[in-house]
C-alpha cells in the first residue's frame, strides 16, 4: 500500500513535455463551430437584420433605401432614401392581432413635432417640410377633399412625436401614448412581458444604461488595483463603505416605494409596475443588507487573516502583473463574440419570404427550420461563452502554477502568461471545451425552468417544483463550476485529460477540503463585498439618473440589468485574485503531498505563505508526521522532471 501511495503521490509533478488533451473534444467543437457558421452564412443571405433596424413599412418597404417591388403589392418597391423614419398612421392606438400590429406604418422623411390637429395640419405640414403622413397614392393636395382621407390618413390628432436614432421610429412624446406604443411595438420582437419591458426601458434610456455601464468598469477596475496593493486601512475601508451602501441602498429603495406609492399622479402602467418592482428590490436589498452584515459581524475577528492572504497573492500576481490584464482581454472577446451573436440572431430572426395580402400590403413569412437554428445558435451562445471564460482560468492557473512550483522564488520564470497560453493552444485547449461544455448542459435546463417558471404564474404548486429543481440545478453548476476550476489548475501542473485531472483533483481537495476551505472562506468574502461595493454605487448611480424619467419608462427592470451588468463585470475582473487563490492553494496542497520539506524533498511553498498556514492552525491539523519546516534559502534539491 505505501508502494502504491508512493507511486501516486510522484505523479503529482508539473511537466515539461506535454501531450494534446481531449482531441475529440476539440474536434467535436470544430464541428459544433461549423455548424454555427453554416446559420451565420444562411442568416446573411435569407435574412433582413436592416429591415429590423432600419424599419419598414406596411408594404414591404425599407426605410432609408432602394427597395424591389413584391408582386401584387402596388405600393411596394419605392425609393426611400430620403424617408428614414417609420410612422404608424394610429400611434396611440396600436394592438397586436395575429401577432401583427393592426395600424398601418409608413416611411417618412420627418416626425411631426407638434401635435396635428386637422387634416389642414397634416397639409400644412406635408408642404412646409416635405413630409407625407398620408397614404404614398393619396396627394397632398387631396388631403382636404378625398372622402377617405381618415381612412388613408392619421387619426386625429396626431401627437407629437420624436425620432429615435437608434431604430428609426417616431415615438411619441405624449406620456400616456409612449406607454401603450413602447409596449406593444416591443412586444412585437418577444412576446414575454419582462423581455419586452427590458427593450422598452433600455431603448429609451439606452445612454444612461451606457453610462453605468461604464460607471461599473471603472469601479471594477478601482478594485483590481486597491486588492493588487492590499493593505489593512483598505479592507477597513471597504467594509465600512459596504455597509454604508447596503443601508443607504435599502433606504432609498423603501422611501422611492414610499413616494410612488402615495404618489396620486402614478396612473401610467409603467408608473404601477415601478411601484411593484421597488417593493421588491426594497424587501430583497433589506435581506442581503442583514445577512452580511452578520456575516461581517462575525467575521470581523479574521481581518488580519484576509490581509495577510491578499498580501500573498498580490505578491504572485507581483511576480505576473500581466494576470491583471486577462480580464480586459476576455472582456473585449467576450463583447466582440456576443455583438456577432447578436447580428446573426436578428438576421435569422428576420429570415422569411414577402408575401403581398388582399389588401395590397406585404407580409412576411418564416421559413421553415429557423425554430431549431435559432435554439442551436442559443447553445452556441452558452457554450463559446463558457469556453472562453474556462480559458482565461486555464491560463491564470498555468501561470500561477509556472511559478509556484519554480525553486528560485527572486528569479521568476519568464513570460509566464505567454508560456500558460502557448500551453492551452497547443495542448488543452480539448480540455477547456470538455469543462465549459458540461457547464453547458447544466445551464439549459436552468433557462428552461425559468422560462416555465415564468410562465406557470397562476400554478403555485407547479411553480414550487420549477423553483426547487431551478435552485437545485443552479447549486449543481456552482459545484461543478467550482470542481472545473481545480481541473484545469490539476491539467496546467500534470499535463492529464479533463476527466482525470477531475478525479486528482477530487481526491487531493477531499484530503485537504477542511483546511483549504476554512483558510480561503473569507477571503472569498471579501471578494464577494468588493461585488457587493461595485453592484450598490451603480444601482445607486441608475436610481438617480433612472428616477428623473419615471413618467416615461418601467426603469426598474433595466436597473436591475445594470445591477446585474455590474456584478458580472466585478466578477470578471476580481476573479483574477479568485483563481490565483485557488490555483495556490491546490499546489500548495500538492506540495504537503509530494513533499516532506527535507534537504531531499524540499517544499516549493515560500516562506510567506508557509507561515500564515501555520498561524492560521488550520493546514498543519493533521499533518504532525511531516515536518513542516520553511523552505530553505539555497536552491538545492531536485529540479522539475518531465513526467515518464
Amino acid at each position: 500500500d505505501s508502494g502504491d501511495s508512493i507511486s501516486e503521490l510522484q505523479e503529482w509533478r508539473p511537466v515539461i513535455y506535454r501531450k494534446c488533451t481531449d482531441t475529440l473534444w476539440l474536434l467535436l467543437f470544430c464541428l459544433f463551430w461549423a455548424g454555427l457558421m453554416f446559420i451565420s452564412g444562411y442568416a446573411v443571405v435569407a435574412g433582413a437584420a436592416e429591415r429590423l433596424v432600419l424599419g419598414y413599412d406596411s408594404f414591404g418597404n425599407i426605410c432609408g433605401r432602394k427597395n424591389t417591388p413584391v408582386e401584387g403589392a402596388n405600393l411596394s418597391g419605392l425609393d426611400m432614401t430620403n424617408k428614414k423614419y417609420v410612422f404608424f398612421l394610429n400611434p396611440c392606438g396600436l394592438e397586436i392581432q395575429s401577432l401583427k400590429i393592426s395600424s398601418l406604418s409608413l416611411c417618412v422623411s420627418s416626425c411631426p413635432q407638434e401635435q396635428l390637429n386637422s387634416l389642414e395640419d397634416l397639409q400644412s405640414f406635408a408642404r412646409n417640410n416635405g413630409s407625407f403622413l398620408c397614404i404614398y397614392n393619396l396627394n397632398v393636395s387631396n388631403y382636404t377633399l378625398n372622402p377617405k382621407a381618415a381612412q388613408l390618413c392619421p387619426t386625429l390628432p396626431v401627437p407629437p412625436s420624436k425620432s429615435f436614432p437608434l431604430f428609426n421610429r417616431c415615438v411619441p412624446q405624449n406620456p400616456e401614448c409612449y406607454s401603450k406604443y413602447a409596449s406593444v411595438l416591443i412586444s412585437m420582437v418577444n412576446e414575454m412581458d419582462v423581455f419586452h419591458r427590458i427593450l422598452s426601458g433600455i431603448l429609451a434610456g439606452r445612454d444612461t444604461v451606457i453610462g453605468l455601464s461604464v460607471l461599473a468598469l471603472a469601479f471594477s477596475l478601482i478594485l483590481v488595483l486597491a486588492f493588487r496593493f492590499i493593505q489593512t486601512l483598505f479592507i477597513h475601508t471597504l467594509i465600512a463603505l459596504v455597509v454604508f451602501g447596503l443601508l443607504f441602498i435599502s433606504g432609498v429603495l423603501w422611501w422611492l416605494h414610499y413616494d410612488y406609492r402615495n404618489d396620486p399622479s402614478t396612473e401610467l402602467e409603467t408608473e404601477k409596475e415601478n411601484v411593484k418592482f421597488l417593493l421588491g428590490y426594497a424587501i430583497f436589498s433589506t435581506i442581503v443588507t442583514v445577512v452580511l452584515l452578520s456575516l461581517i459581524f462575525v467575521l470581523r475577528k479574521r481581518l488580519q487573516f484576509a490581509v495577510q492572504l491578499f498580501r500573498i497573492v498580490g505578491k504572485i500576481i507581483g511576480r505576473i502583473p500581466f494576470l491583471l490584464f486577462q480580464p480586459l482581454w476576455t472582456f473585449l472577446i467576450l463583447i466582440v463574440f456576443w455583438v456577432f451573436w447578436v447580428a446573426v440572431l436578428l438576421s435569422l430572426g428576420t429570415a422569411g419570404t414577402a408575401e403581398s395580402t388582399s389588401g395590397g400590403q406585404v407580409e412576411y413569412r418564416a421559413l421553415s427550420g429557423i425554430c431549431y437554428m435559432a435554439w442551436y445558435h442559443f447553445i452556441g451562445l452558452i457554450w463559446t461563452s463558457e469556453f472562453i471564460l474556462a480559458c482565461q482560468q486555464m491560463v491564470i492557473a498555468g501561470a500561477v502554477v509556472t511559478c509556484y512550483f519554480n525553486r528560485n522564488k527572486n528569479n521568476p520564470p519568464p513570460h509566464p502568461v505567454l508560456s500558460s497560453i502557448s500551453d492551452l493552444f497547443c495542448y488543452h485547449l480539448g480540455t477547456a471545451v470538455k469543462g465549459s461544455f458540461l457547464i453547458t448542459i447544466l445551464r439549459i435546463p436552468r433557462i428552461i425552468l425559468l422560462y416555465l417558471y415564468n410562465i406557470l404564474n397562476q400554478k403555485k404548486n407547479a411553480k414550487c417544483l420549477f423553483s426547487g429543481c431551478f435552485y437545485w440545478v443552479c447549486c449543481q453548476e456552482s459545484c461543478l463550476s467550482y470542481f472545473n476550476q481545480h481541473a484545469y489548475t490539476t491539467t496546467a501542473i500534470n499535463g492529464t485529460n479533463f476527466c482525470t485531472s477531475a478525479k486528482d483533483a477530487v481526491c487531493i481537495l477531499s484530503r485537504n477540503s477542511t483546511k483549504l476551505a476554512s483558510i480561503s472562506c473569507f477571503g472569498d468574502f471579501l471578494l464577494f463585498l468588493g461585488k457587493v461595493f461595485v453592484v450598490c454605487f451603480t444601482f445607486f448611480g441608475g436610481l438617480m439618473a433612472f428616477n428623473y424619467h419615471r413618467e416615461l419608462q418601467a426603469w426598474v427592470v433595466p436597473l436591475l440589468l445594470v445591477g446585474f451588468f455590474a456584478y458580472v463585470m466585478s466578477h470578471s475582473f476580481l476573479s483574477v485574485f479568485e483563481v490565483t487563490a485557488d490555483a495556490m492553494f491546490l499546489c500548495f496542497a500538492i506540495d504537503m503531498e509530494t513533499n516532506d520539506g527535507t534537504a531531499e524533498k524540499p517544499y516549493f511553498v515560500d516562506q510567506e505563505l508557509l507561515t500564515f498556514v501555520s498561524q492560521s492552525k488550520k493546514l498543519t491539523e493533521g499533518q504532525n508526521h511531516r515536518s513542516t519546516r520553511p523552505f530553505p534559502d539555497n536552491e538545492d534539491g531536485t529540479e522539475l522532471q518531465p513526467m515518464v
